[in-house]
C-alpha cells in the first residue's frame, strides 16, 4: 500500500457516536464506544461494522452493610451462647458422636425382612445372586452369607452379609441408605467437621427477587485434625476459603430453605473432609452435594442468580439427605 495510505489507516481516529434505540422504542439515546483496537480500526475504515461489548462484571458480595441494618429471621432465633454482648443468630456444631450400644446386626434388624425365598435376581452390593450365597470378601460380619433381607419402605433385597459390611464401611450412625434407589432409614448424619453458621436479614435485593431482601449465611469452618470418621484419623486438614458467604430470597421458600439448611447443619451434611474438585487438594474441606449460591449479584460461574429453578433444586438436594419438612418436626422432638 503508498505509505499515505497506510498512515490513514493506521493513525488514530475519533470514533463517531451512535444513535441506538432504547429497548422500549420510545426514544433514542447515544452509545459512544470506547476507542478500538488496530483490528477495530482496520475494520471501520473498510466501511465494516464494529461491535464492542463490555464483559460482564462477577459481582460476589453484597453493596455494604452496617450492623444496625442487619435483622434476625422471625422465628429462627438459635444463638450462640458463648458470643460476648448481643450475638448475630447462629448455629454451632462439635463432634456428634454415633449412638453406642447397638451391634449392626441389631440397628438394620428394625428396617428388615427376612426373605424365605429369594428373587431370581442379583445383590446389588456384591453383584452375586440372591439365591446364592454372598460374594463380599472383606472382613466377615457375624451373618451367615446366604440369608436375604428386605428393606421395608422400598421392597429392594440384599444378601445381610452385604448390608452390614455397608453398613460397617460407613458412618455407623444408626441409620442405612438403599444402595438402589437411596431411601434412607433412620437419621443421616455426616462427618462435618466443627464450625459455625450465621444467618440474618440484609437490606438488599438479589437478581429475580427484586420484591424481597436476602438472606445471608456466613459458613466458617477452622482447620484441624481429622477424628476416626474422616478418610485419615489423626492427619491435618485444610479449610480454604472460610468464612464462606451464601445467599437466599428472604420469601417464603427461602426460608423453608435455611430452616432445612439448619438441620443439615446440626446433622453435619452440608460439609465434609476430601479432595477439592477444583483444585485438586485433598484432606481439606469441601461441600457435600447440598449446593449454595455464592455469588450475590451475578451469575457467571452457575453460583449466583438469577436462577429460577434454585429454591426447587436445593430442596430437593436436601430431601436426598433425608432432610424435609418432617425433620423440622423430628428436631423439635
Amino acid at each position: 500500500l503508498p505509505p499515505a495510505l497506510m498512515w490513514s489507516l493506521l493513525a488514530p481516529r475519533r470514533v463517531p457516536t451512535v444513535p441506538v434505540k432504547n429497548l422500549t422504542g420510545s426514544s433514542p439515546c447515544r452509545f459512544e464506544p470506547p476507542c478500538p483496537g488496530i483490528t477495530g480500526i482496520l475494520m471501520s475504515a473498510a466501511g465494516l461494522p464494529v461491535c464492542l461489548t463490555r464483559p460482564p462484571k462477577l459481582v460476589l458480595h453484597p453493596p455494604p452493610v452496617s450492623k444496625s441494618e442487619i435483622q434476625s429471621i422471625p422465628g429462627i432465633c438459635h444463638t450462640c451462647p458463648s458470643t460476648p454482648g448481643p450475638p448475630p443468630p447462629c448455629r454451632k456444631t462439635t463432634k456428634k458422636q454415633a449412638k453406642k450400644g447397638k451391634t449392626p446386626e441389631e440397628v438394620l434388624k428394625k428396617y428388615l425382612q427376612k426373605v424365605r425365598h429369594p428373587p431370581d435376581e442379583d445383590c446389588t452390593i456384591c453383584m452375586e445372586r440372591l439365591s446364592a450365597p454372598s460374594g463380599y470378601k472383606g472382613p466377615q460380619p457375624a451373618v451367615k452369607p446366604d440369608l436375604v433381607g428386605k428393606l421395608v419402605k422400598c421392597g429392594h433385597a440384599f444378601h445381610l452379609h452385604c448390608l452390614v459390611a455397608m453398613y460397617n464401611n460407613g458412618n455407623k450412625d444408626g441409620s442405612l441408605q438403599c444402595p438402589t434407589c437411596k431411601t434412607i432409614y433412620g437419621v443421616k448424619t455426616g462427618t462435618q467437621p466443627p464450625g459455625k453458621m450465621e444467618y440474618h436479614i440484609i437490606p438488599h435485593a438479589l437478581p429475580g427477587h427484586s420484591d424481597c431482601k436476602t438472606i445471608r449465611i456466613i459458613y466458617n469452618i477452622p482447620p484441624g485434625v481429622q477424628g476416626p470418621e474422616h478418610p485419615n484419623p489423626g492427619k491435618s486438614f485444610t479449610a480454604r476459603g472460610f468464612p464462606r458467604h451464601c445467599y437466599l430470597p428472604d420469601s417464603e421458600k427461602g426460608r423453608k430453605v435455611l430452616k432445612l439448611l439448619l438441620v443439615a447443619w446440626d446433622r453435619r451434611l452440608i460439609f465434609a473432609i476430601g479432595t477439592s474438585s477444583t483444585t485438586g487438594e485433598s484432606d481439606t474441606v469441601i461441600w457435600n452435594e447440598i449446593h449454595h449460591k455464592t455469588e450475590f449479584g451475578s451469575n457467571l460461574t452457575g453460583h449466583g442468580y438469577p436462577d429460577i429453578n434454585y429454591l426447587d433444586n436445593v430442596l430437593a438436594e436436601l430431601a436426598a439427605q433425608g432432610i424435609t419438612e418432617e425433620s423440622l418436626a423430628q428436631e423439635k422432638d
